[in-house]
């Protein structure tokens, strides 16, 4: 599994607890307005500052909850937790006014941190996977392949990559930018400590590359905002006559609009996804006008979750595109939030998303149509290669 100090997978967590950005918690763009996609007219709706729920649904527990809590002088965000982790609500989270202001900073591509992308390796080990340019990292000289021993003297060899990042942002104690993080490094049979100051930082959340036969890879790392005008574009600036490789690996979710926008760049119109809200039937469609000619294949792994598996199977049940990789993450729920008594947030899962064939994602994940581990690319270039026979 891979992360870097900017997404990575959720966890549920306390007052005062690390707060690891959830982008696979948000299938729909509600998390940033308050809204659903096509609920303009909906509770919350976008251009809303304070997002709000439906009544009669699940957040009207957790309000009470709340509510009953401030009236008594206790801690309403407190209460809402509780009745959260209540509720069985494996999604399920509360942010303070601050976290939530953060997540949806994320959602816009900007983050505190230092500019490590990680992985951890089979023996346990954390390896450096990417360096973001401009960032303390990379002003430090560090290198992707360096391995990551230590943060702040306590030793990572062994730690999930959440809690690496979250050790490196600072959460558990509500470290900021210009706070300063000691990390202990090596490289060959160099080891040394580097001391860095976190900073506030934006992310390219697609890259763009040309692989060596020609194709065009197109790596989307989560689907914040203007990512799926930024995939339309580079579809239409790729030769015409060579395929592309979709990357999703470790592509952790986002925002739902941008991900059917991304499919719009590859489908002339037509279903992406069907969805419920508290027992609502929706559907989302895909823009006319897309590539639908030139040979596509998908690259995914057990981080694709939300969004990007939404995306996924997408192409995938619309014939558009060959999937190769390995089992995708199987988050295929829907939030939505719902502000507190005291300013805090609490998002919900209020129902769940299929692909549009109508299988389910959630607990299941998308299953590639090829197989394929460490050398995903590779296979994914030579399946290319025959697409395009």
């Amino acid at each position: 599994m891979s992360g870097c100090d900017l997404f990575c997978r959720p966890r549920r967590f306390g007052r005062g607890a690390a707060l690891t950005l959830v982008f696979a918690s948000v299938l729909v763009a509600g998390a940033a307005t308050g809204s659903l996609p096509g609920d303009a007219d909906g509770p919350g709706a976008a251009g809303s500052s304070r997002p709000t729920a439906a009544p009669g649904s699940r957040h009207d527990a957790v309000a009470r909850a709340a509510a009953e809590a401030m009236a008594e002088g206790k801690s309403p965000t407190e209460a809402a937790e509780r009745a959260v982790s209540r509720s069985g609500d494996r999604w399920g989270a509360v942010y303070s006014p601050g976290e939530y202001e953060e997540f949806e900073d994320a959602l816009d591509g900007r983050y505190t941190g230092v500019g490590l992308w990680a992985r951890r390796e089979r023996d346990g080990r954390i390896e450096v996977t990417k360096v973001q340019g401009g960032s303390p990292a990379a002003a430090a000289g560090v290198r992707a392949g360096d391995r990551l021993r230590s943060i702040d003297g306590r030793t990572v060899d062994g730690l999930p990559v959440t809690e690496v990042v979250s050790l490196l942002r600072g959460e558990a104690t509500g470290e900021a930018a210009g706070t300063t993080v000691t990390l202990g490094l090596e490289r060959g049979t160099r080891a040394w400590r580097e001391t860095l100051r976190r900073a506030r930082l934006s992310t390219d959340s697609v890259t763009v590359q040309r692989l060596a036969g020609g194709a065009t890879v197109i790596r989307i790392a989560a689907f914040t905002k203007g990512v799926g005008d930024t995939v339309r574009t580079a579809v239409r600036r790729a030769p015409a006559d060579e395929g592309i490789v979709l990357d999703l690996r470790g592509n952790s979710g986002g925002l739902v609009t941008e991900a059917v926008t991304s499919a719009s760049a590859f489908l002339d119109g037509g279903l992406v996804a069907t969805y419920d809200v508290d027992g609502e039937q929706r559907a989302l469609h895909a823009e006319g006008g897309g590539d639908t000619a030139r040979p596509l294949v998908a690259v995914v792994d057990g981080g694709t979750m939300s969004a990007a598996e939404l995306l996924t199977g997408a192409l995938k049940d619309r014939g558009r595109a060959v999937v190769v990789g390995s089992r995708t993450f199987g988050k295929g729920s829907v939030q939505m939030p719902s502000r507190l008594p005291d300013g805090s947030v609490a998002e919900l899962t209020v129902g769940h998303y299929r692909t549009p064939s109508g299988r389910t994602v959630d607990g299941r994940g998308i299953t590639p149509d090829l197989e394929a581990d460490h050398d995903a690319l590779r296979r994914a270039e030579t399946v290319l290669d025959g697409l395009g026979e």
